[in-house]
């Protein structure tokens, strides 16, 4: 009888989903390293203008994708809740300045899962479209509540929120460095914190609800409040990615930097990033926040700048967005995440067996 080289070797035999998951936590670690690293090799340019909004709308695409991808509910209004983060954590930091600045983005992250769940009643009536079209009401109510009420923005007449303080401990954080301390730690807590809810009974509950909602309503789970449940922690990394987007990147705000686009953008990530995927919501930022840049480079380097103006550049980029989607609802349903897991997987399987000849 012919012995496997593995065995006769000693060592175990690793099952294809135990590579698969080893492979996965290897990619996690080395991300959240390079990511911790990145501020001690790289220019201000790449930490302000790639880096933090980078991260920022990725958090954001987790919180979508949270509440879309796990839970089964469609969401139009992402950007709002963002808006109540980065208005409440103002307001909160303006207005009772004695609170460090993490509990004030915990309140605000809080005040806006409220508001959320408020949002998600609907979900226990309507789902699909009807509930995709109900959540453009939160989308539209915020927006004009804090145009409308210029207490909000401390009656400034310009209705502009500019970041306040930001500092921990009398560390201050507003160098580029600093900013992106805050916002590489803050999205690393969450992002652990949502594997951890994935992995818990809740995020279980939500699978089989989005999966066969029958189903969970028969072995016994609560739609109704695991489904305003998911609207609640949406809206919480929503609120904190508002945050980080507005005060660590753009520092200068108001309530149309949360508008509807920003809403179809983070769901443009999810799509592009890959549905019920963590780090897919980031490969899908990168895409958005890089193709821009990208776009801009191939035009100079072709030497069509007096040719091909800003509105060009604009339309092309909405182009390549489009094309990119359908190609990926039509070619690749679970993302780029899921592509790039297959081809990594499938070079590590080949090189494993060249090792092994």
């Amino acid at each position: 009888m012919e012995i496997e080289p593995s065995l006769a070797a000693g060592t175990a035999v690793v099952p294809p989903r135990s590579r698969s998951e080893i492979l996965k936590r290897s990619a996690i670690v080395a991300l959240a390293v390079a990511a911790s690293l990145a501020p001690l090799g790289l220019s201000d340019y790449w930490i302000n203008s790639i880096l933090i909004p980078m991260l920022a709308m990725g958090l954001a695409g987790v919180g979508l994708n949270l509440l879309m991808g796990y839970a089964g509910c469609v969401s139009l209004g992402s950007a709002a809740f963002m808006a109540v983060g980065a208005f409440a954590a103002y307001n909160l930091l303006l207005r009772l300045p004695v609170l460090p600045l993490p509990v004030v983005m915990i309140l605000a992250g809080l005040i806006a899962a409220a508001v959320g769940v408020l949002f998600g009643l609907p979900s226990l009536r309507i789902k699909g479209f009807y509930l995709a079209a109900s959540t453009l009401g939160a989308q539209f109510f915020i927006e004009w509540l804090f145009t409308n009420f210029p207490w909000f923005c401390n009656y400034n007449l310009s209705l502009v929120i500019t970041a306040p303080r930001l500092q921990f401990f009398g560390w201050n954080l507003r160098s580029p460095q600093g900013r992106y301390l805050m916002v590489i730690v803050t999205t690393l807590s969450l992002v652990t914190l949502a594997y951890s809810i994935i992995r818990s009974r809740i995020g279980r509950e939500w699978i089989a609800i989005s999966d066969k909602e029958t189903a969970a309503n028969i072995i016994g789970i609560n739609v109704g409040s695991r489904r305003l449940l998911a609207f609640a922690v949406s809206s919480f990394y929503c609120a904190i990615a508002g945050i980080l987007w507005g005060f660590c990147y753009l520092q200068t705000s108001n309530a149309f930097s949360f508008n509807l686009d920003k809403s179809f953008t983070i769901l443009f990530i999810v799509i592009i990033g890959g549905t019920a995927s963590i780090l897919g919501n980031f490969i899908g930022a990168a895409f958005i926040v890089l193709t821009p840049i990208f776009l801009d480079l191939a035009v100079a380097r072709l030497g069509l700048t007096d040719y091909v103006n800003i509105g060009v550049t604009t339309n092309l980029q909405r182009v390549l967005f489009g094309v990119m989607i359908i190609y990926i609802l039509i070619k690749e349903p679970n993302g780029l995440y899921r592509l790039l897991q297959r081809v990594v997987t499938s070079l590590f399987s080949q090189y494993r067996r060249s090792s092994a000849v």
